[in-house]
């Protein structure tokens, strides 16, 4: 139906020589009125395919963990970790389906935690703030991934059912809680806050998560593997550390390329949109702004990766696959907070740092005998940190008002002119996340250790849980008993040509 102003306005335009001039005006107006109506769902559904596609890049980064955490660890607790990354993912989407995304973005809510849409109730939404299917599906592929950092962090010594525990907590309750301060338009510091009242007039700029998600799965790592002290075997008695390698540097680079892959769905996915023009042009609009977050997430991985690649060639004398790996994903984790409101260049700033930044905590870490196996705290914890940090210091005035909105006088990045109050709303977003993961997740860890739920007997560790906790060995092994303190060892079995002589 046309509204009446278009029908009446055309009208009289049209004149009274006109035949009819209103049922012309009427019909003419509702073709215009269905074609815009047709631009409006065309718009709707790009950004719907848009998210999906995104969501469906995140979750495969759950591929790159499993491998990455496979080849990290010893071949005796392969199928371990891979069944953990599996249930990470499962019970993530269960709880994270009847509570966590509920308390991150039910709306209207508090600014302290969401009350709406439990178990998806009353999605799709229109108020206050649309929201759909695929919007959920998105945020569970996010919440999931923060609970895979910590599920390296506490590898081959802790027991399954520490695993579904913790996984249910961090992503039905912790997790959400924290992004609901960030990113939900009600939470106190989210920089698009409905009623306007920004913490120190800009809020936190944490775009695809630095802080909210790798620095929760990150500080939760730590205290789960503080908790659980180190694998047998990690520091001798005279405090030396002995290298416990994992068994797979092909499984290592294989996840490494996945995670690079899916955080092209990570950061620029999380515009959730793509078509929004900006008014300046045709060519220019929100579709190049992603891909601006696609370059500056590239470079700061490479950056990393090379200069990792270089410094642990002058400390240690190898060029190690596995450092320059983790070093790659230390710079993805870095400017994550940052990539879609900084320059290229300053993507390379935010990369180089992150890798000295990993590379310090990774020795500081072997001096007070702290055993990560994937080195998650550090990589996840550390270089997050750095990268909330390194946003508030390159942030520039035009990518902020283009991504948030062009708020008169928005404070951004403290060296591109925008002084100092964005720095000091990051620095509180980094002492709140550490507090609420360490008043959550450390006291869960630690009665998981005194109900004797957390770690498994040092026989078990010693033997490896694939077969004492999951039946057999991720591979085809002889078990030898040997009366040696290695317990069980594992011979590989070479396979035999039984095939005709002469085929």
């Amino acid at each position: 139906m046309a509204a009446p102003n278009c029908t009446l306005t055309l009208a009289q335009l049209l004149g009274p020589n006109v035949t009819n001039s209103g049922a012309a005006a009427s019909f003419i107006c509702d073709q215009f009125s269905t074609t815009t109506t047709n631009f409006s769902d065309t718009k709707f559904a790009v950004d719907t395919v848009y998210l999906l596609f995104s969501a469906y890049l995140v979750f495969s980064m759950q591929l790159g963990f499993a491998m990455l955490c496979a080849g990290s660890v010893r071949a005796k607790n392969t199928m371990n970790i891979m069944l953990t990354n599996v249930l990470d993912a499962a019970a993530g989407g269960l709880f994270y389906y009847l509570f966590g995304f509920a308390f991150a973005f039910g709306s209207p809510s508090n600014a302290f935690i969401g009350r709406h849409f439990f178990g998806l109730k009353s999605i799709p939404s229109a108020t206050p703030t649309p929201t759909d299917y695929s919007f959920f599906l998105y945020q569970w592929a996010f919440a999931i991934a923060a609970a895979g950092i910590t599920s390296g962090s506490i590898a081959e010594r802790t027991q399954f059912v520490a695993y579904l525990i913790y996984s249910s907590a961090l992503t039905g309750f912790v997790y959400p809680v924290v992004s609901h301060w960030f990113w939900s338009p009600d939470g106190w510091a989210s920089p698009s806050r409905s009623n306007g009242n920004l913490l120190f007039g800009t809020g936190v700029i944490d775009f695809a998560g630095s802080g909210v998600v790798h620095m929760v799965g990150g500080i939760a790592g730590l205290w789960g593997a503080l908790i659980e002290g180190p694998r047998i075997g990690r520091f001798e008695k005279t405090g030396r550390s002995v290298a416990l390698r994992g068994h797979s540097a092909t499984l290592v680079v294989l996840g490494t390329f996945m995670l690079w892959f899916g955080w092209y769905g990570f950061n620029p996915g999380s515009f959730t949109k793509i078509l929004v023009p900006y008014g300046v042009g045709d060519f220019y609009g929100q579709w190049s702004a992603v891909g601006r977050t696609a370059v500056t997430t590239t470079l700061a991985g490479c950056t990393a990766a090379l200069t990792t690649l270089f410094g642990k060639r002058i400390l240690s004398g190898h060029w190690n696959v596995t450092d320059v790996c983790n070093g790659l994903l230390g710079g993805f984790a870095a400017i994550t907070s940052g990539c879609s409101v900084v320059e290229p260049w300053a993507a390379v700033i935010c990369g180089f740092v992150a890798a000295l930044v990993l590379i310090s905590l990774n020795k500081l870490a072997e001096k007070v005998k702290f055993d990560d196996p994937l080195e998650a705290a550090q990589l996840h914890g550390g270089c997050g940190a750095w990268g909330i940090i390194f946003t508030a210091l390159f942030a520039t005035k035009e990518y902020v008002n283009e991504v948030y909105g062009g708020e008169i006088g928005r404070p951004h990045g403290l060296f591109m002119g925008g002084g100092g109050k964005l720095l000091a709303a990051h620095l509180i977003q980094i002492l709140v996340i550490t507090g609420w993961v360490s008043i959550t997740m450390g006291p869960l860890f630690f009665g998981l250790h005194k109900l004797k739920l957390l770690r498994i007997s040092p026989a078990d560790e010693m033997a490896g849980m694939d077969m004492t906790r999951h039946g057999g060995f991720a591979y085809v092994y002889h078990d030898e008993d040997e009366s040696s303190a290695n317990g069980v060892q594992m011979r590989r079995i070479e396979p035999r040509d039984t095939s005709p002589i002469g085929n």
